[in-house]
């Protein structure tokens, strides 16, 4: 019978998701309270759908993993505090409504939205949003202030990433100022200041600016850490149940970066998916794993899971989660920056990790590349790696540093 009436729920599902239509994404929210009235197992429902996922309309791929969300933040006992943080730069579209621009997503209301969502009714739960300019030539930061003004439903806050830089702040230091940040600067200081007072009940969450990943999805990050002993736990879109719509053709590219880091990073091996924007982390450890660290430019989230895994092995939590491209006013689409990612990542093993043979050979290969070797093996990346799944490649080594070095030379 519930077969039946999950069926029955189906049937009136749009078989799109319009990240840009209100509509929708209101939708997505009552499906999710429709499919936990009717799922007594949302996991087993998850696992099915996941392998059916051709089958299932994204929108009830979403519903279903916020479903399991709210079920799982209302399992944990005790207060429960949720600080959100995440960079605006160039988002002066995006931030508007769509009627007030063709991109226009509306985030920061619908952040909200989603958030009152996910902890409604429970009174021993709060949030808030930390929005961070990150230099912002069209001022979005001030966008995002006016709206918080006019808007009491919005918890929330903006911070600019200038003021950070002109105190000589600990999160952000040596930056001088913001044109020396990519996002990773306003983070790592939006982070340090949400957890301005310790509390083991306090998680921190950052994400991206725009929608790709729900809100909604935050219960399953937050009970990984308040009832399941993690430190940090972060999304991931390479699990076997993830739900992730990508547009674009960089998938070979993505597998090269990642099959390189893993060179290097050996106490990440298990982890796949390192650039996903949504990451959570107890808060009173935060500030120790902000501190002088090396980047913060785009690979600064990969140093963050470095230093929460030396600081206490197993600490990581992976977790699946619905992920829907935004590139309709992206700021990073056309960025893609994995070769000067890489090369500040072999700056991370030489300061964190003893030396490896291994390592040593990739951290050459990689210090030897320009933009001009870098594309020309990007076009050339060996089979072995680009029909290999990135989940393989912790205790894989199948292609040398060696072999690599010749494609790239040409």
């Amino acid at each position: 019978m519930e077969a039946d009436r999950l069926a029955t729920l189906l049937n009136d599902v749009p078989q799109n998701l319009d990240l840009t239509d209100t509509r929708h994404l209101a939708r997505v929210g009552r499906l999710a309270d429709e499919i936990a009235g009717e799922s007594r197992d949302l996991a087993e429902l998850e696992k099915d759908w996941a392998n059916r996922k051709n089958e299932i309309p994204l929108m009830a791929h979403l519903a279903v993993k916020l479903a399991r969300s709210r079920a799982l933040l209302r399992k944990i006992d005790g207060p429960i505090r949720l600080s959100v943080i995440f960079a605006v730069y160039k988002e002066h579209t995006r931030i508007l409504t769509h009627a007030e621009h063709p991109h226009g997503e509306d985030f920061l209301r619908e952040k909200a939205r989603q958030l009152r969502w996910l902890f409604e009714g429970l009174d021993q739960a709060a949030w808030d949003l930390t929005i961070v300019d990150d230099g912002c030539p069209e001022s979005s930061g001030r966008i995002a202030d006016m709206i918080l003004a006019e808007d009491s439903h919005v918890d929330g806050r903006v911070l600019f990433l200038n003021d950070a830089c002109s105190v000589d702040h600990p999160a952000v230091r040596p930056l001088a100022s913001p044109d020396e940040s990519r996002k990773g600067g306003s983070i790592l200081y939006g982070l340090w200041e949400a957890a301005r007072k310790p509390d083991p009940r306090h998680v921190v969450l950052f994400t991206d600016a725009d929608l790709s990943t729900h809100l909604g999805q935050a219960g399953l990050l937050i009970h990984e850490i308040l009832a399941g002993g993690a430190d940090a736990a972060i999304g991931s879109r390479r699990e076997p149940t993830s739900v992730a719509i990508k547009k674009g053709t960089r998938n070979v590219r993505g597998k090269l970066f990642i099959y390189l880091w893993k060179r290097l990073f050996p106490p990440l091996r298990e982890i796949v998916d390192t650039q996903c924007g949504f990451k959570a982390f107890r808060a009173d450890m935060v500030r120790e794993i902000c501190a002088d660290t090396i980047e913060k430019q785009f690979a600064f989230d990969i140093e963050l899971l470095l230093r929460t895994e030396l600081r206490r092995a197993g600490s990581i939590r992976k977790v699946p989660v619905a992920w829907i491209d935004s590139e309709a006013a992206s700021t990073t689409t056309d960025l893609q920056p994995y070769l000067p990612m890489l090369q500040t990542m072999v700056a991370m093993y030489r300061r964190y990790l003893p030396k490896d043979a291994a390592a040593e050979a990739f951290s050459a290969l990689i210090e030897s590349l320009d933009q001009t070797t870098w594309d020309r093996l990007v076009d050339h990346v060996p089979d072995k790696i680009a029909t290999r799944e990135p989940r393989e490649f912790g205790d894989w080594c199948g292609v040398s540093a060696d072999t690599l070095r010749d494609i790239a030379r040409g």
